[in-house]
């Protein structure tokens, strides 16, 4: 579809259909961003365990993190492309909505479940510095939940049920691995973060399953076919491997730094990542609902549309992103100093793992249309972005080891190295897709700089107060003027739907 024609003109009533989407994106951006905050909450608690507690520290983060890397990554692997791709097919297809489901979720199954017996076997890459423990090899097992979760997850947000995604992700999932993390530092502590998180996964996987089959039920005279999973899996790989690199880019970093530093510098960064991946959540606030009303305005070649949409929810990601950004930066000593004193040194990873994640917003709201429009060209971007990434994280940790600089400043280099490849992939995608649609699709406002001002000065005043009221008053303090100054003066009525309860007429 990369040779869209901008000429064709889109049916009667797209205006008014334009308008009940983007009420749709900003009801399931409401809903997850609620959930973002839930999911704040819950994850504080667990790096303050697995920081402090007796039995843990940044050493056994480490061998966690190294662990969680690839394991994640097998995962979305094996989903196939399912996450994305689930809402074309489901809109496409004629079948029954349950077996359209259930090819994909079979396909998953299977690759999921060679992918945990290969680590079994070979749990070497997981462990690159060999310290692990037989329950930390178990952590392979889940790779099956996970990318089914996912598939069901995505199956709940095409009928624009955000709220399971909330309830998995948010709160069953984050309370589940502190909770146990904290019984298991008790009990015991040497492989209690891989009991953790393996309870978190299975639990999550529990409470997406649920109402999934709550919506769509048991599949209807259905029956496996090897032929087509097999024309499944390669019509979804150019979409799977978009969401593995576009996924691995935020733990390239940590796979290489395992590869280079000693496990309590990964760990160190794990936290540092922790923390700056908490704006990257907001993007998944809208994502689940962006694809399927992108894919429908594709049925009907309303590209403006969808050129409207993707400037729109692209400026609310930048602008929540933003002001996150400043608000965790800004006193990030504090902020990392809340894990542990041994993590202070890892602020000025978190500054650049931030600053990445306000350039990245840009990347992220153009592949939700591209992997549509372009898969081969958002395909090769993001393999280009990968290597581009691979070869400044180990150029910038070598050249730190040969300056003499510690692992900490390695680390900071490897979080500089992932903003300025996704800064790169940004530009790149951002001028594709406005290509493909002939329509402008820049999310930049200059009223985002007008607000940036105030709250860096509020912020440079709260960095001068004690620690606990740095962060306990200055950061709501600097999230307050900076959003206090968006509404005032960058918001338009159109913005403002994203504050407003839906309209019954939307609903």
């Amino acid at each position: 579809m990369s040779g869209i024609s901008s000429q064709e003109s889109p049916q009667p009533g797209t205006d008014a259909r334009a308008e009940e989407d983007i009420a749709a994106i900003a009801r399931g951006g409401r809903t997850n961003l609620f959930g973002f905050f839930l999911r704040l909450a819950a994850r504080i608690p667990f790096l303050f365990i697995a920081g402090r507690a007796p039995g843990y520290g940044p050493a056994a983060l480490g061998v966690f993190a190294s662990a969680l890397v690839l394991i994640e990554l097998a995962a979305m692997v094996c989903t196939l492309g399912e996450k994305r791709g689930l809402a074309q097919r489901l809109s496409e297809s004629d079948e029954h909505p349950a077996n359209v489901i259930a090819d994909g979720s079979l396909v998953a199954l299977l690759a999921s479940t060679f992918m945990a017996l290969v680590f079994w076997f070979f749990p070497a890459p997981l462990f690159p510095s060999g310290e692990f423990t037989q329950i930390d090899r178990m952590m392979v097992f889940a790779i099956p939940p996970l990318a089914l979760t996912e598939i069901w997850l995505a199956a709940l947000a095409y009928r624009f049920d955000v709220g399971a995604t909330v309830r998995a992700r948010a709160i069953v999932e984050p309370w589940t691995i502190s909770i146990v993390a904290g019984v298991m530092a008790l009990l015991a502590p040497t492989s209690g973060l891989a009991v953790a998180y393996l309870a978190s996964v299975y639990a999550a996987a529990l409470a997406a399953f649920i109402p999934f089959l709550r919506a769509y039920g048991l599949p209807r005279g259905w029956r496996p076919s090897l032929g087509g999973m097999g024309k499944l899996t390669l019509r979804s790989l150019p979409i799977a491997t978009a969401d593995a690199i576009e996924w691995g880019t935020r733990r390239l970093d940590i796979f290489i730094l395992g590869l280079f530093a000693p496990p309590v510098a990964v760990g160190v960064y794990y936290v540092a990542q922790q923390i700056a991946s908490l704006p990257q959540k907001l993007k998944t606030s809208f994502e689940p609902i962006l694809g399927p009303v992108i894919t429908r305005n594709l049925k009907t070649r309303d590209y403006a549309a969808i050129a409207r949409q993707v400037r729109q929810v692209g400026f609310w990601i930048l602008a929540a992103q933003f002001g996150v950004a400043l608000a965790l930066g800004i006193p990030g000593e504090g902020v990392m100093g809340l894990v542990g004193p041994q993590f202070v040194g890892g602020t000025g990873a978190l500054a650049f793992l931030l600053t990445a994640e306000v350039v990245a917003a840009t990347a992220v709201v153009s592949e939700a249309a591209l992997i549509y429009v372009a898969r081969v060209k958002n395909l090769m971007v993001s393999l280009a972005t990968v290597v581009l990434q691979a070869l400044l994280t180990i150029a910038g940790i070598l050249l730190m080891q040969r300056l003499g600089y510690d692992e900490l400043f390695q680390a900071a280099a490897a979080a500089a190295a992932l903003a300025l490849a996704l800064g790169f992939t940004s530009l790149v995608k951002a001028r594709i897709l406005a290509g493909i649609l002939a329509e402008a699709t820049n999310n930049w406002r200059w009223g985002l700089g007008l607000a940036v001002v105030p709250a860096v000065i509020v912020g440079w005043l709260a960095v001068h107060l004690p620690e606990w009221a740095e962060l306990a008053l200055g950061i709501p303090a600097i999230l307050a003027v900076y959003f206090g100054v968006l509404w005032r003066w960058a918001f338009s009525a159109e913005d403002r739907v994203l504050f407003q309860k839906a309209q019954k007429s939307a609903s």
